[in-house]
């Protein structure tokens, strides 16, 4: 393996264990004890149900190359994945609002592991239904454990803003450090022990096996549906919080404000204030939307990265170029958490530099294809334009472990908790819908064509997340508006003797 490599891995090591070591007490968020040990109980389970997905997703293209499919049929194998979480993820994540959260974290834990289950076949229908189980257990993997760790963390009256330091941790051990270790015990099982592409997928279903006994032994149930809807009202619910940007509970609540003040505004001449403050926002939309077009580049880099490193059939040590990525991950998590330590930043500000620089980096594949000229001979090293693409996607991945925390964080501040998982795997339709939409088209346009629109798809969501912040501050505003109304009206109530 070439030592450019190890230089580029060691470089990003150095910094991580640098951020770590020169945190202080400002950038640390105070907590208690028992929040930290429910942080670290939470922490395992999500590492070891990380590690399961981890240790899949380096292998998965080359598994079925290995079969002898070709980059369509390929594409076909992922297009079903998505279109599965699209369809019946979107369905299967939303029953947990409603059947409770901890039972759907542990159908994840089965239906990935059924997923694990059919790698072992080289045919190609049994593939799909693997790739259809896959998909389900994504859609719950990305709402169902957030959900859980969010209703609980408010059920045990612990701070809001300590959510923060779970969400960075959880990153930065789940989406860091497992996955560096998962993606270098896949380089050993297949590589070194030879024991062939499936064996990682044999691990991984292990390690969800592990994760799911410990949910079902220490695990509560909590509910995010009180009122027991059937999931037809369940969605509508969902359709109009994300239309409006608050929950149906509260746009009753603002309702009955706006009729009270409009009869006090009478004596006390604020209807006006009132009516502007009640008027509808667009915050869990442009969420939804900056999360679809985040996510959606995310998952077509996944698909691209490896053909854009060795467009000429280059050997590249695949496992070690996905530790190095997960390692850049770790240091955006770990600056993450900094940023979210402090509370005059806000997360709305400072993720709009961070879609510009996700989106400058995928442009670097754009720029070296004309830097250098194509070589007559397939194989050998890589080249110097797959030197600077592995900086640039090195890049793009400290963006990405920017992204999951903060993305998290604002979920928790702007999603209401009645229909949570609903919402969130609401948010994952127009994703998947992206995905497959570009993976069906892969064949028809250069990569350097995919990399562009994903840039240009990065760089839009630096601009809805400017119009997220407005609202936001605009809220803000609002709601201290709000507040002093009912002081006044509080001052000129007659007292009663």
């Amino acid at each position: 393996m070439e030592s450019f490599y190890f230089v580029v891995f060691a470089c990003l090591a150095a910094l991580v264990v640098a951020m770590e070591l020169s945190k202080n007490s400002k950038d640390r968020i105070g907590t208690s004890s028992s929040f930290n040990s429910f942080m670290n109980s939470y922490i395992i389970v999500y590492s070891l149900m990380m590690a399961g997905d981890w240790l899949q997703g380096p292998y998965v293209y080359y598994l079925y190359s290995t079969y002898g499919f070709g980059k369509g049929e390929i594409g076909q194998l992922f297009i079903a994945g998505f279109g599965s979480s699209m369809l019946f993820g979107t369905l299967v994540g939303s029953l947990a609002d409603k059947q409770g959260r901890k039972r759907a974290c542990v159908t994840y834990c089965i239906t990935y592991m059924l997923s694990c289950v059919t790698k072992h076949s080289s045919e190609y229908k049994i593939l799909m239904l693997g790739r259809i189980f896959g998909g389900i257990a994504t859609s719950l993997l990305f709402s169902a454990f957030e959900s859980w760790l969010v209703a609980e963390h408010n059920k045990r009256g612990f701070d809001q803003q300590w959510l923060s330091e779970t969400f960075s941790k959880a990153i930065f051990l789940g989406n860091g450090l497992v996955a560096i270790i998962s993606g270098l015990f896949g380089n050993l099982l297949v590589d070194t022990l030879a024991l062939g592409p499936v064996a990682p997928f044999d691990a991984a279903a292990c390690f969800l096996a592990f994760g799911m006994v410990i949910i079902l032994a220490s695990w509560t149930e909590n509910y995010g549906d009180p009122e027991k809807k059937n999931l037809l009202a369940q969605f509508k619910g969902a359709a109009l919080a994300i239309a409006s940007g608050e929950s149906p509970s509260r746009l009753f609540l603002y309702t009955k404000l706006s009729a009270f003040s409009t009869v006090q505004a009478t004596n006390y001449n604020c209807a006006s204030s009132c009516t502007v403050w009640i008027k509808k926002d667009e915050r869990i939309a442009l969420l939804g939307a900056i999360q679809s077009l985040f996510e959606g580049s995310m998952y077509t880099f996944v698909f691209l990265w490896t053909p854009a490193l060795s467009p000429n059939d280059e050997e590249i040590p695949h496992g070690f170029i996905f530790a190095t990525f997960m390692l850049a991950s770790m240091l955006g998590s770990s600056f993450a958490s900094r940023l979210l330590a402090h509370s005059s930043l806000r997360v709305e500000s400072y993720m709009q530099i961070v879609f510009i620089i996700s989106s400058a980096s995928l442009l670097i594949p754009i720029l070296t294809n004309f830097l250098e000229t194509p070589p007559d001979v397939r194989g050998g090293g890589i080249s110097l334009s797959g030197s600077l693409q592995l900086i640039g996607f090195s890049t793009f991945e400290a963006c990405v472990g920017i992204f999951w925390p903060s993305i998290m964080k604002m979920r928790s501040q702007y999603i209401p908790e009645e229909a949570r998982s609903t919402i969130m795997n609401f948010f994952r339709i127009p994703l998947n819908v992206f995905v497959c939409v570009v993976l069906y088209n892969v064949d028809a346009f250069p990569i350097t064509i995919m990399f562009g629109m994903c840039s240009i798809f990065l760089f839009i969501a630096s601009v809805l997340q400017r119009r997220l912040e407005g609202i936001a501050e605009s809220q803000k505003s609002r709601s201290q508006d709000w507040t002093e109304i009912r002081e006044s009206d509080r001052e000129a109530e007659p007292l009663n003797v």
